[in-house]
């Protein structure tokens, strides 16, 4: 199994929006996230630990703005945490080993795919197309991996 940690070397790679996002609890634009239409089968990985968070087959369009997903691919490595900034309170979605802002957890999901909408910014994400996980050692997930209609 591999390990993931938050990589220096990768936050210092991050783009100005990325770093936002992930290292100061920012929040991309609706509707700009490079992800948001992505189609594609495979994976969605931490951008700074590379741990897999979410699969093709959990995501599906909410139309809030931001990729959505039904369930992590791995729940041990989403920390769910009370946010009470805005003056609201959410749950917000952190990476367990990169300690990563993903985004929010919402209860307005579909109630057939257990209710729950992963509401998460492109930026904190990076894309492992289907063909190219077992290389990238994510192989143990291709069966999270489904085509999106």
């Amino acid at each position: 199994m591999a390990e993931y940690q938050k990589n220096p070397d990768a936050i210092a790679a991050l783009s100005p929006e990325e770093f936002y996002v992930t290292q100061e609890s920012g929040t991309e634009r609706p509707g700009t996230g490079a992800l948001l239409n992505n189609k594609e089968p495979g994976i969605y990985v931490d951008i700074v630990s590379g741990e897999p968070l979410f699969a093709s087959g959990a995501k599906y369009e909410s139309g809030c703005g931001w990729p959505s997903f039904t369930k992590p691919i791995e729940p041990a490595h989403i920390n769910e945490l009370r946010d009470m900034s805005l003056g609201m309170v959410r749950t917000e979605v952190r990476s367990t080993h990169g300690d990563s802002h993903l985004g929010h957890v919402f209860n307005d999901g579909p109630p057939d795919r257990g209710g729950l909408r992963y509401c998460i910014n492109s930026a904190s994400l990076r894309f492992v197309h289907r063909d190219d996980m077992q290389a990238e050692g994510y192989g143990a997930y291709t069966d999270q991996v489904e085509d999106i209609t």
